[in-house]
């Protein structure tokens, strides 16, 4: 499986934004472009938890997919939110684990400018 394509037709992904800029190996990069309508406050552009979750989870899922060649739904994701997120965000993704059935993804999700550390996350996928 092309991972480009598998990641173009990904709508709710594409409708926020997240685009993946790097996937090889068990690793993925990704980044997501803040604006107004992603935040979670009218006073001031701060991202959304569940827009960062689904940064996290997309580029997780890219690392994963690079290995397994096939689509890995999310089973489970657990995310800490350590710093507000109030600009672009990227994300880096390695592969921990990747079993016949269950992969295994750490992903930390920094502000692009800055560098600040906004969540670490493990997502779990489904390889087989």
């Amino acid at each position: 499986m092309d991972v480009d394509t598998f990641f173009e037709e990904m709508p709710f992904a594409d409708l926020l934004g997240v685009e993946v800029t790097e996937v090889a190996d068990g690793h993925a990069e990704g980044r997501i472009e803040m604006r107004p309508e992603l935040s979670w406050s009218d006073e001031t552009v701060m991202a959304h938890g569940g827009v960062t979750f689904t940064l996290a989870d997309t580029v997780g899922g890219a690392a994963l997919v690079s290995i397994v060649d096939q689509p890995v739904p999310t089973i489970d994701m657990r995310i800490d939110y350590l710093e507000a997120g109030t600009g672009d965000l990227r994300a880096e993704a390695d592969v921990v684990r990747c079993g016949d059935d269950v992969g295994v993804v750490d992903v930390d999700v920094y502000a692009v400018d800055g560098d600040a550390h906004v969540a670490d996350a493990r997502g779990v996928y489904k390889t087989g």
